[in-house]
């Protein structure tokens, strides 16, 4: 174990990681700033994305209760938009834009958006190399396994890929919700900047993790040089 010291490699990942922290902060404060200001429309999370749903043409998409917070998300398997109790049930400012956040994947599943239809495709992958990227890298780099460490190295790679896939994915619904609750007039034009304000914020989580899953990357391959 001593052939790994000293390891200065995870000074890469250190300001990602605090990027992260930080954008972490950002969004829960957001959050709870814009979910004390009421929305003029008086319509709750739950209300805004069944409408949104319903004129769509997307009356077969759920709208169900989830738990937790800022667990919102939308399920494509079931086509279900899951909402946080706060939410769900909350007709704030930042409940609506997360309520029409998620019905914006709803909407891109429907379209067939190219860059969701190859996220949700590439999941399973990254999923599976997020687990068994590093066991098998460092196994590789104990035993001075070249091969295991380049197997690690290459799903971590779909991981990465999928974060980085991510982001156009979720600024596009980001958009969507925008536009949505204005056309729609279920926020006026005031109530607009702190809507964005929360998705904005919400981004950041996004390209913080992006962030992260790059600077990672980065070291396994610093480390792999080192070894050979």
């Amino acid at each position: 174990m001593f052939m790994f010291l000293p390891d200065y490699t995870w000074l890469v990942v250190l300001p990602a990681f605090f990027f992260a922290l930080w954008a972490q902060i950002q969004v829960q404060s957001a959050y709870q700033r814009n979910a004390r200001l009421q929305a003029r429309s008086g319509l709750t999370g739950a209300q805004a994305a069944r409408r949104l749903l319903d004129e769509a043409g997307l009356s077969n998409v759920g709208v169900e209760l989830g738990r937790g917070q800022l667990t919102d998300h939308y399920d494509p398997r079931q086509q279900v938009v899951r909402l946080s109790p706060h939410v769900y049930q909350s007709s704030s400012l930042a409940a609506l834009g997360i309520a029409a956040h998620e019905t914006g994947h709803a909407l891109q599943h429907a379209e067939g958006y190219l860059p969701l239809a190859f996220r949700n495709n590439l999941f399973p992958v990254a999923s599976l190399g997020s687990q068994l990227a590093f066991p098998l890298f460092f196994l590789g780099l104990i035993f001075r396994g070249a091969l295991l460490m380049e197997i690690g190295i290459m799903l971590f790679g779909f991981a990465v890929l999928f974060q980085l896939i991510t982001l156009p994915v979720e600024f596009n619904a980001s958009r969507r919700a925008i536009a949505l609750l204005d056309s729609r007039g279920f926020v006026t034009a005031a109530e607009l900047g702190p809507t964005r304000e929360v998705l904005r914020a919400a981004a950041l989580t996004y390209v913080a993790a992006a962030a992260v899953s790059i600077t990672q990357l980065l070291r396994l391959l610093m480390l792999r040089e080192r070894r050979r």
